[in-house]
């Protein structure tokens, strides 16, 4: 439900009729419910309006997944991992904290961690067709012209969360500006 996901749910209930269900994995935030979040998000928000007037019915395809991406097992229910693992095809992946200074630990729990996370869950779903990571131009700002392909990463993603998990936040501290210094913020970072 941030900027570009809730634009693509939007452009997907109004132009794709054929859709099912729209899974939305939302947590608790600001001390609003995933549910009330939910529930803001289709009736009040701008971005809704035309669907709200002209096909109101097309909001019910949205289906809540109450969880959070910083939590093992993205923090859902075992019924709701089932039914996404049984009936998903394709998972859109845009969450991110968009903060530029953020500590390390926190953007690499967020923006990495939960990525993997979210894999993890994909690789279970035995109708997935297309995994879609909607991610960031604001890494790699070394290249002139930043392609839609994959590069590769100046760590080993695997061995930065380890040592996020175990190093106490003093000494990553130290080692982060090290750490991040092919990139100009934790963001860029941990998206690259």
């Amino acid at each position: 439900t941030g900027f570009l996901g809730k634009a693509l749910v939007e452009k997907l209930l109004r132009s794709c009729p054929q859709i099912d269900t729209i899974y939305l994995l939302l947590r608790n935030k600001k001390g609003l419910t995933s549910e009330e979040r939910l529930k803001d998000l289709i009736s009040s928000n701008k971005l809704f309006e035309l669907i709200r007037e002209k096909n109101p019915d097309v909001l019910q395809k949205l289906k809540l997944i109450p969880g959070d991406i910083l939590e093992e097992g993205l923090g859902m229910s075992n019924d709701d991992r089932v039914e996404l693992q049984r009936r998903c095809h394709i998972v859109f992946h845009s969450a991110a904290c968009v903060r530029f200074d953020q500590k390390l630990k926190d953007a690499v729990n967020l923006n990495t961690v939960g990525t993997d996370r979210v894999l993890q869950l994909a690789e279970t779903m035995e109708k997935l067709e297309v995994f879609v990571h909607l991610s960031t131009a604001y890494c790699r700002c070394e290249l002139d012209v930043l392609e839609e392909k994959l590069y590769p990463a100046v760590h080993d993603p695997r061995k930065v969360m380890d040592i996020c998990e175990w190093m106490d936040d003093d000494l990553l501290k130290y080692l982060e500006p090290e750490l991040i210094k092919s990139e100009p913020n934790t963001y860029a970072y941990t998206k690259a």
